[in-house]
Formats: C-alpha cells, structure tokens, sequence
C-alpha cells in the first residue's frame, strides 16, 4: 500500500519544508490550528502575524502564491456564509455601505474568515510539501486510529482505479452515441452510478480476498518506517511555537 502515488496537490520539491518528516509537519499544522482557533478574535494583528508566518514557510518551502490562492477555492462555501451571517444575525445593527448588518454578525464573519482561512493556508502547504502516502506514514506514526489509517490507505489507492473506471464506462456510452444532454438522460447515468457501485464493491471483495490469502490480519505491514531527530521536530514545531508566542502577546 505503500506504493507511489502523486496527488495533484503535491507540488515536487527538495525544500527544507519537503524534507520534514510528515509526522512532524501533521503536528506543528495541528498546533497551529489550535493556536490560531484559540486567538481572540479583536487581534487583528495577531492573525496578520499569523499570516506572515505562513507566508515565510510559503517562501522557505517554494510555494508559489497563485498555487495556493488556486486551491483556497475550497474554502467559497465558508466564505458565502459567513457573508451571509451579519445580513441575518440579530441584535445591534450598524450601516455599512448603505446595507444595515448586524455588529455581532460581523465580528463572527470575520472569526470564520480570518481562522479558516489560515487553517485552510496551512493545510494546502502540507499537502503542497507532503504525499498522501507519507502524510498516512506520518499518521501512522503518530499513532492515529490503524482502522482509519488503513481505510484512508485504501481510498488513496484505489481512487485512481474507480476514476478509471468510470472513464472507461464513459467511453463505452459515448461509443454507443450517448450523450447526456438533458434530464431525460438522468436515468442512464443513475444507472451507470449503480453499474460503478457493484463493480467496486466487487473489486473491494476480491481485493480483501486476495488480501487475507497472503496473510492479512488486519494490521497493513510498514514498508517505508520514517523516524524523526530533535532537531527535525525542533524545526517543524518552531511555526506553532512562534504562533503561541503571539497568542501569549495577546494575553
């Protein structure tokens, strides 16, 4: 299970960053989140300071802004409700722009904003300087649940064979003169959805089958064992070290 296999989030580097062991990154990205949650939301300088610590690993790591700013699209669904939170929160009103918004509203616009977006910057720059497959090494090591790891394993796996096959049934209708143009061709990809579900679920059999055959006892084997020095966990606890410092200021 171990395996290569590059995600497109991954961007290939030989960075300081890239070189961390990813069980170290997991947990200062964690420590950091933490911090960043726990900062009270009237700082405002604290979350620039947070900011610029980000964009310092950015720039140690190789990590070109636009690619992140491209993949800070995950995070539109939070940022319309938390737009939305100061139209319809309650209590104190104030005029901004000429719209009447809600002062508690937008002081809890601004927490989600400013906190996930930070979070959401940390993790695109985990996944940037870390593979899936090291990141799960690293939760291995850091003695996360087996049973999730290992469920996490096997989506990473055999995600690309499930798009495979799809595309090959995708083929196979466009070969036939299917086109889906219109709701009256829903019933055939519902049908194509059902045809993928029992072929992978098949799959999955047959892969535990296969599995149990060679000696699978519910514990996936270590093939690649990733130990960490002081000084490595040193470096990647200095970002939630720096942020605690500027939580500590805020006190």
């Amino acid at each position: 299970m171990s395996a290569g296999h590059r995600h497109q989030l991954y961007l290939p580097g030989d960075s300081a960053v890239h070189r961390l062991p990813p069980q170290c990154k997991l947990l200062a990205v964690f420590a950091f989140a933490v911090v960043v949650v726990a900062t009270p939301r009237e700082h405002f300088w604290a979350f620039a300071l947070y900011a610029i610590l980000l964009a310092a690993v950015a720039l140690t790591a190789r990590v070109p802004l636009t690619y992140v700013l491209r993949r800070m699209v995950i995070e539109l669904p939070f940022v319309l409700f938390a737009f939305l939170i100061p139209v319809i929160g309650m209590g104190e009103r104030t005029t901004v722009l000429g719209l009447s918004l809600s002062v508690a509203g937008l002081w809890a616009a601004w927490n989600i904003l400013a906190k996930a977006t930070l979070g959401v910057i940390a993790s695109i720059l985990l996944a940037a300087t870390t593979e899936p497959r090291v990141i799960l090494i690293g939760a291995q090591r850091l003695r996360l649940p087996s049973l999730l790891v290992q469920i996490a394993m096997f989506m990473l796996r055999y995600l690309d064979v499930i798009v495979d096959e799809m595309r090959r049934m995708r083929v196979a209708r466009e070969s036939r003169g299917f086109e889906a143009r219109n709701f009256r061709h829903v019933p055939v990809i519902a049908r194509s959805a059902g045809a993928l579900f029992i072929r992978s679920y098949e799959r999955g059999e047959r892969v535990h089958l296969a599995m149990l055959s060679r000696g699978y006892t519910g514990q996936m084997p270590t093939i690649h064992d990733i130990s960490a020095s002081a000084r490595e966990w040193g470096t990647a606890l200095a970002l939630p070290l720096l942020a605690l410092a500027v939580l500590g200021l805020t006190w």
